[in-house]
């Protein structure tokens, strides 16, 4: 088989016939999350589940291809998670601890403030590099001997079968597998060999990403700053290896902006980007010292039509693409990957079919309030907080206010961004 590892090539007849429990279309964060929840998952008789990774860029020995620089803010509940999994111990001294979050309308009075201490706990959420991230999770897969990578490796075609789906590989190599984990992104192929619609909402906005530097330490505050040009967010980082960067002075910013802005923005030199940044955000931070390299992306609404298919269920991104204003995005996908792993425990301890209709059909009832949640909520601020009508921008400053002085309120909405 192509692309194992040693430590995970074993003799066992089904994985060596390409035959397995459960193949994963998608070795991104993802991916490598659902296989390690699930590589621990045993049948009745004891033996692990057989599983699969299928993935388009030779991560195990370049792993930058897949795991790039940008920046996630991790909640509570996603930490947790990671801890359980035994991912969090390599990824815990760089997350960067988000202990407060300042949220404010520049220019008007309407402002709320989160606080962890207020919830009896360390941190509200952390910060930290996606590359770092993936490779707190390889490092937790690599002893488990029953995760089978296929890498450099693309899914050419699939064939739904009664009791199975049968993968096609651009090798020739075929793959057969009881359950299909499609975790390969915002323009899955899985999905779209499934005939999978999607109901798409352009926002007609893109955000801006770039790590910057401040005269002044974040003392570990997250700040949502909406402007007249769109919501700015600056996350708390670690400074890491940047020996250049003063310890707790270094963000990850998130700026969205019309398309055009955006662009325009991107073009500029360092130096007047540092005069534009500091004049929209203000003064909480100091100057901006620094600027790493400009990302620009457009934002939109993408939801899968159906999370399920025969055999096979959409997994984050490719079940939906949400808008990045809460950092809701990946912490939402988390919680699929938790809620396929306790389903497939479930059914392996009742000696129950994990590729059945019955699982998949649970795994999107359950799903479904919480993504409609979380998209109500990210939407609802993509319209508040990016509008400049009257009534709008009262509204929304009396409801920040509410928000700052009504604890079930800000109760509700803390518990929600947790991840809970």
């Amino acid at each position: 088989m192509s692309g194992l590892t040693d430590n995970n090539n074993n003799n066992n007849n089904n994985t060596m016939n390409n035959k397995f429990d459960v193949v994963i279309a998608g070795g991104g964060l993802s991916g490598c999350l659902t296989a390690l929840s699930l590589a621990d998952c045993k049948h009745a008789n004891g033996t692990p589940l057989s599983i699969a990774i299928v993935e388009a860029n030779p991560i195990l020995s370049d792993a930058s291809l897949t795991f790039d620089d940008r920046v996630l803010a991790l909640s509570h509940g996603t930490s947790r998670y990671f801890e359980k999994l035994g991912a969090w111990q390599t990824l815990r001294t760089d997350a960067e601890p988000i202990k407060r979050i300042h949220i404010s309308d520049r220019g008007y009075y309407g402002k709320a403030r989160l606080d962890a201490h207020d919830h009896d706990v360390f941190a509200l959420g952390y910060v930290v590099e996606m590359s770092l991230i993936g490779k707190s999770l390889l490092t937790a897969l690599k002893p488990k001997n029953n995760v089978h990578w296929f890498a450099p490796n693309s899914i050419q075609a699939i064939k739904w079968q009664s009791s199975g789906v049968q993968i096609s590989l651009d090798n020739d190599e075929s793959l057969n597998g009881k359950l299909l984990l499609a975790c390969d992104g915002g323009m899955s192929a899985c999905r779209q060999f499934a005939n999978i619609g999607v109901d798409k909402h352009d926002y007609g906005q893109a955000a801006l990403i770039a790590n910057v530097s401040t005269s002044k330490p974040h003392d570990n505050i997250a700040y949502e700053r909406f402007t007249e040009t769109g919501p700015i967010a600056m996350l708390p980082l670690s400074a890491g290896k940047h020996q250049q960067v003063n310890q707790g002075a270094r963000c990850s910013l998130v700026w969205t902006l019309t398309p055009e802005k955006a662009e325009t923005m991107q073009a500029l030199s360092d130096d007047l980007f540092k005069q534009q940044l500091e004049s929209a955000f203000g003064s909480w931070l100091g100057a901006i010292t620094h600027v790493g390299k400009r990302n620009v992306y457009p934002l939109s609404l993408v939801q899968a039509q159906e999370q399920i298919y025969h055999r096979m269920a959409l997994v984050g991104n490719a079940s939906h693409t949400i808008h990045p204003i809460a950092g809701q995005g990946f912490n939402l996908g988390v919680r699929d990957v938790q809620q396929l792993a306790t389903l497939i425990s479930q059914a392996l301890s009742h000696h129950q079919d994990i590729g059945g209709f019955s699982l998949l059909n649970q795994y999107a009832q359950h799903r479904k309030a919480d993504q409609q949640q979380v998209i109500a909520l990210t939407d609802s601020l993509v319209t508040l907080f990016s509008n400049d009508l009257a009534p709008l921008v009262v509204g929304r400053n009396i409801g920040l206010k509410v928000l700052n002085y009504f604890t079930p309120l800000k109760n509700a909405l803390v518990k929600k961004t947790m991840g809970y």
